[in-house]
């Protein structure tokens, strides 16, 4: 091997490390008995695990239904605004009309404005339309994206434009070109922009904080940090309650790594 490759695969070793040494430690936190993790020097790895505290945030601080909460919305927001999204990128990639280029200029200009500049209007109109403290608050707002509508965009202009000619030839409608031929087609596209919906939903505190004020509806991100709040001290409790909200997405992002790379490596190809 020469000089060169292996200075780069041992600064690719290096770097590696350095990411995940953090979710590592996290998890050998979660293990220790109470106060350990504030021994100086910190230990990295426990002398005797315990699971007292994922018993305590299962028995008493009760954070299977936070995490019930965030599933049920993170899976309400990703099935639907996979379909519109997919509509969106479709209609602008291959269905002509009137003002189709100009308006999707000014969805990428959109694009660049932070999301958090639109919450206080947001917020105020979904007020008006009674959503505040609703899952649909949460949902409704999370149904399409314009990240989501150029992504698919991207992808259905590298497909061949014959297949739709034929497809029209054959007598096929649009809605039925949609679902039978750009569908399946897009899926590896459609497998990426599903995992970004999910962890964005997954991962995402603001906005749920903004919208749900019963505590009872709140997600695991949102009691994560009230929990925060009520034991500070407590760093092995908080580590456990951080290693419960990325398990999750390490699966997931296990499960569907091949569609979500080929995705990643195919949606640029045309602009």
């Amino acid at each position: 091997m020469r000089y060169p490759a292996l200075i780069f695969y041992l600064v690719l070793s290096l770097a590696t490390a350095a990411t995940l040494f953090p979710l590592v430690w996290m998890v050998s936190v979660s293990l220790m008995p109470p106060a350990e993790a504030m021994r100086y020097p910190p230990p990295l790895w426990p002398e005797a695990p315990t699971l007292e505290h994922y018993r305590t945030l299962f028995d008493r601080l009760a954070i299977a239904r936070y995490a019930l909460n965030s599933l049920v919305l993170a899976g309400a927001v990703t099935a639907p605004s996979v379909l519109v999204n997919a509509a969106a990128g479709y209609a602008f990639a291959r269905l002509p009309f009137v003002g189709r280029d100009a308006l999707f200029r000014l969805l990428m200009t959109f694009m660049v404005i932070p999301g958090q500049v639109a919450m206080l209007p947001l917020f105020l109109l979904l007020k008006q339309l009674g959503l505040i403290n609703t899952y649909a608050g949460v949902i409704v707002p999370g149904l399409a994206s314009i990240f989501g509508i150029f992504l698919v965009r991207q992808y259905a202009l590298s497909l061949p434009q014959s297949l739709f000619d034929a497809a029209r030839l054959e007598g096929a409608g649009e809605l039925r070109i949609f679902w039978s031929l750009v569908l399946p087609l897009c899926r590896p596209i459609l497998i990426t922009l599903a995992v970004f919906t999910f962890l964005g939903s997954w991962n995402d505190f603001l906005w749920p904080l903004i919208v749900l004020t019963d505590r009872r509806l709140q997600t695991l991100p949102v009691a994560l940090a009230a929990l925060m709040g009520e034991h500070a001290v407590d760093t092995e409790l908080m580590m456990s309650g951080a290693a419960l909200t990325v398990v999750p997405v390490i699966v997931l992002f296990l499960a569907a790594q091949r569609y979500y790379l080929g995705g990643l490596m195919q949606g640029g190809v045309k602009g």
